[in-house]
């Protein structure tokens, strides 16, 4: 007997994935051909998290945070990492100065 996948609550949804292919840089990072691309995050949220963000990035020699590596924010499981991340961003957010 196979065990049934079970998907989360949002997968499938289309609260939680959109491909706009009518913008001018879609896809903005290089993704295999016939790969799905998620464009709700097209400003990660997650930017802000600096090195806790869990995406793949690096610090430029001017401490800029070069992201055009990751593709977390826009593979379709992204939703639920960058959701499950809302607490982290709240306090990052509450000690941030004004």
């Amino acid at each position: 007997m196979s065990e049934k996948i079970v998907k989360p609550e949002w997968y499938g949804k289309g609260y939680s994935f959109f491909a706009n292919k009518a913008c001018e840089f879609y896809p903005c990072h290089a993704v295999p051909e016939g790969e799905e691309f998620n464009c709700l995050f097209c400003y990660c949220p997650l930017y802000m998290l600096g090195k806790e963000c869990g995406g793949n990035f690096a610090y430029l020699e001017n401490g800029v945070k070069d992201c055009s590596g990751c593709l977390l924010p826009h593979r379709r499981e992204g939703y639920g990492y960058i959701t499950g991340k809302y607490r982290e961003i709240i306090e990052a957010m509450r000690k941030a100065p004004d």
